[in-house]
Parts: structure tokens; sequence; C-alpha cells
């Protein structure tokens, strides 16, 4: 099925962030880099991090791990461009990292008003393996067109603790810490040699179909064979069936709601949230879509 570009830009222009409608543009080229790091600027803190809902359900202004995660993707947007935002946020992660080489789940908020209780009550003194690894996944795929990333000293200090964390594992992770960790294997499979060891070894935990049950999520909220792997060929889709990514893009694409945007299949916990993740996933998938090579775009 064929995605209806103009009815995702329809659909951005009532309902979505000015982040969203800068990196569609950026996608369908109609528009540079520039313009996205501008709106993107307006999430960042003076200590280099970002806050103020670039996570949507985080919405406190203070930087966090979970913006970071946003900001990293970015940066792997505007490729082969680079931007000295990227460095600016490895100095901050580098000063927020514990002692063991982790980031903690989330980071203490003043004020924690329309913020998921996950975030809100995180324990910011102890390391977790997945926000370790959605960040330093994101830092490893912006590194692999920016020399200045791939130089700092903090992705690999996170990366030796997510690796370190992966190999310890004796049962299946949560399902979403599942998926961040065979992603940043993913990322890193070329970087460390212990990299396509620990990819095999979570292939016990994560069925051929790539279908995984969210533990506390929404009913029906379920990691899908695109969270682990979203185009064919990579490191990581060696752990699913012959197939299985082809027809879940199919499905995605098919999944294009009347206005033009996509859903999501778990709770938000503003009504803000809740739209600024359609806008997002909306995004998110045109950019999968592409990069699978599912979209013909036309030059301007």
């Amino acid at each position: 099925m064929d995605v209806d570009l103009a009815r995702a830009a329809s659909f951005l222009a009532g309902h979505g962030r000015q982040l969203d409608r800068r990196r569609f543009e950026l996608a369908v080229g109609k528009a540079g880099p520039d313009a996205v790091l501008a709106a993107l600027d307006g999430y960042r803190n003076d200590d280099g991090g970002y806050g103020w809902g670039l996570e949507p359900d985080l919405r406190a202004p203070e930087s966090q791990p979970g913006g970071a995660l946003h900001a990293f993707e970015v940066f792997e947007d505007i490729a082969p461009a680079t931007t000295v935002r990227a460095v600016e946020l490895c100095d901050w992660l580098n000063s927020v990292t514990l002692p063991d080489g982790g980031l903690p789940f989330a980071l203490p908020m003043a004020d924690a008003s329309a913020c998921a209780p996950f975030w809100a009550n995180a324990e910011p003194t102890v390391s977790t393996l997945q926000s370790t690894a959605f960040a330093a996944g994101a830092a490893l795929r912006v590194a692999a067109h920016d020399p200045a990333v791939a130089a700092h000293p903090w992705p690999a200090r996170a990366g030796k603790y997510c690796l370190d964390a992966i190999s310890a594992l004796d049962s299946a992770p949560h399902a979403i810490a599942l998926s961040f960790a065979v992603r940043f294997l993913d990322a890193a499979y070329e970087r460390y040699p212990e990299a396509p060891r620990l990819l095999a070894r979570l292939a016990r935990f994560v069925p051929d179909d790539g279908l995984v049950p969210v533990q506390g999520g929404r009913a029906g909220e379920t990691m899908r064979a695109l969270n682990f792997a979203s185009v064919p060929g990579s490191p990581a889709s060696t752990l699913l069936r012959a197939g299985v990514i082809e027809a879940e893009l199919d499905e995605l694409a098919a999944q294009q709601q009347d206005d033009g945007g996509w859903t999501v299949d778990f709770d938000s916990y503003s009504p803000a949230a809740a739209l600024e993740w359609r806008g997002y996933i909306t995004v998110g998938t045109i950019l999968t879509l592409k990069r699978a090579g599912r979209l013909q775009l036309s030059p301007h």
C-alpha cells in the first residue's frame, strides 16, 4: 500500500509539533538541516541536554536521558550534516553518567506535572540498561557520520556499561529494554568485537516473529519486529524469521489513518502527549519506510 505524503503533511500541519513538521520536511526533501536544528533548540537547556517535553510523557524542563534519545534521533536525521550540538549533548551525558558508566532511567525534576509515573518515580542513583542503551545506541548511529561524536569518550563509556549489562542477563529484560538492547548492539556491531556474540545471545529472548508483549503496558501493547530491526539486512534482522520485516513494513504503511497520521498502541499521560506522540510516530513511520527503501520521493 502506498503512503499518502500529502495527507501526512496535512495531519502534521494541523496537529504536529514544529519539530515534527520540520523533521517531515527534511525527510521529504523540502527543508534543510538548519530548520530542524532550530526547532530542536527550543527543547535545549544551557547545560547541553534536552527537556521541556521533547520526550512527550516527560514534560519537565530539566535535561533528561529521554530527551537525549530524541535529540540524537534528530542528529541522525540530518546526516551527512553534523552539528556541534551533538558533541555538547555527549558532554552533558558524560556529566550525569553514574560511576558504573550507566545512566539512570530519569533524573530528578522539580515539577513532575503530567509526567508519566515511570519517569517521575525513577531512582536517579541507579543505572538502567534501558536508558543507557537507548541513548548510547542513538549516539552510535550519529557517530556513523559524525567523527566528533565517534571520538567522544561518552559513547565508549556508556557502551562498556551496556555490553557488561547485556552479558550479565540471565533472563529476558522488560520488552522495551530488550528492544533498545538489540538496537544498541545493532549500532555497535562493527565497533565492538563482543557485539555479534551478545546479539546472538539475545536471540533467545526475541521470538522470530518479533512479537514481545509489554508487561505493565496497555492491553495488547507489544514490541514488534520493527522495534528490534527496522532495516532488512541489518545485523539485528538476523534475529527474525525471513520475511517478517518486509511484512511489518507493509502493515505499517497500511496503518495510515484517514486524517493522514499514524497512531500508537501505548498510553499517554497528558492530552498534549497523546497528540504529540501521534506526530512523532507519523514522522518516525515516514523515516522508517524511507530508510527501508519503501518511499519513492520526487526530487525538489
